[in-house]
Parts: structure tokens; sequence; C-alpha cells
């Protein structure tokens, strides 16, 4: 069975789980936490880089969150791939996950980090570009999905699996709901099955999380 090497409040490892979920592939959930050790090593061993999520199909280590959904889509499922086979569709989608992960995602935790981070040690500076870059993203989505139930067209796929987390996290950051076509879209993500799914198994270490403080 495939072993997938996560933490369930993590936006990367929830972007998988989703995708995970959708296909219904059967999976073991190893917990990347304090008190799970032996998780830690088989991880540590495995992918150097120790950036979560990490899937393992026998000795085959698979890294990176899209690359592992996509290598997810060649095991037997009879649910739709995440990326379609149609080679326009599968580079729009592609695009829109690059787009989620690099615009909506990073600057979100940009200023995360800024929250959490030790004190005499802010960038302010920092904070402020990342939340022109959200903003900035939020006017280009708005704009981008007018017409379209999912991100790269009508099927759900890779880019809605990024998007997912990507802006629930976002949200609580800097607001979006002023951007009517965004928020109609988060919406429909936030009902999708699988995605609530991720919600729920993330509960748990909400408080992990700094909803509220400066940036």
């Amino acid at each position: 069975m495939l072993a997938l090497f996560a933490h369930p409040l993590s936006s990367y490892c929830q972007k998988v789980l989703i995708a995970l979920y959708e296909r219904d592939v059967p999976f073991e959930h190893r917990l990347l936490a304090p008190g799970e050790a032996e998780n830690g090593a088989t991880f540590a061993a495995a992918w150097p880089m120790a950036k979560m999520p990490l899937l393992l199909d026998g000795e085959r280590a698979v890294a990176e969150s899209s690359i592992i959904i996509e290598y997810c889509d060649r095991l037997p499922s009879g649910a739709p791939p995440m990326i379609a086979n149609d080679p326009e569709t599968a580079l729009e989608t592609r695009f829109m996950d690059r787009c989620f992960d690099c615009y909506v995602m990073t600057p979100m935790q940009t200023i995360v980090s800024e929250r959490i981070r030790p004190g005499g040690h802010s960038d302010s500076y920092g904070v402020d570009q990342a939340r022109a870059a959200l903003e900035r993203a939020y006017r280009w989505l708005d704009a981008t999905l007018a017409g379209r139930i999912w991100a790269a067209g009508d099927t759900f796929g890779l880019a809605d699996c990024a998007a997912a987390p990507a802006l629930w996290y976002a949200r609580h950051i800097v607001p979006f709901d002023t951007h009517a076509t965004l928020a109609a879209y988060h919406a429909r993500l936030e009902a999708r099955p699988s995605v609530a799914r991720t919600r729920v198994e993330a509960a748990p270490y909400w408080a992990m999380f700094p909803f509220s403080g400066a940036g």
C-alpha cells in the first residue's frame, strides 16, 4: 500500500489528500509530528530535503505535491484523473496549479511565518510585499475564474486541489470577500466532500495556526 508522510494542517499535504480522496486511492497516512519518531526517521531517510508531503510506493519515493498527484494519476481508479488527457486542458491545469502555489500559497505563508516568528526578527517589509501580492492574485483570479466552474474549466482537477487549502488559509490572512467570483469559487471548493474531509482532519490542530495577530 502507498504510504503518505504528511501532517493534516499542512496546505501542501491537504492538496495531495484531496486528490487521493477524489480518486479513492488507498493509502496509509503516516503522520509527521512530534512523538512520531519512526515516521520521521523513515521520512528523513527517504527524502533528504525533508519537505512534506512525501509518498512512498514500495521503495520509490515521490516528492512535491504536484508530482505526487500526477504520479497517482497513473494508479488504477474509476475516477477521472486530476490532469486531463486533453493537452490544452492539461496545460491550463498545470498553469493554474502553479498560480495557486506561487501566488496565493507562497505569500500567505510569508505572512503566517511573520506571525509565528520569534520576537526581534520581524520583517514588516516582507509582509507588506506579501499582502500586496495576495491582493494582486485575488484581482487576477477573480477575472480569470469568470465563467469557469473549476480552476481550469468544467472538471475538478489538480489546480483545484492546490486552490482549496491555499484559499482557505489565505482568506484568514487577507480576506477576499469583495471579489465575488473568487469567493463563489471558494464556496464551491468548500462544498466538495474531499475538501470538507481535509477540514475535519485538520480541525484538531487549528490551535497551531495563527488566525489572529499582526500582519
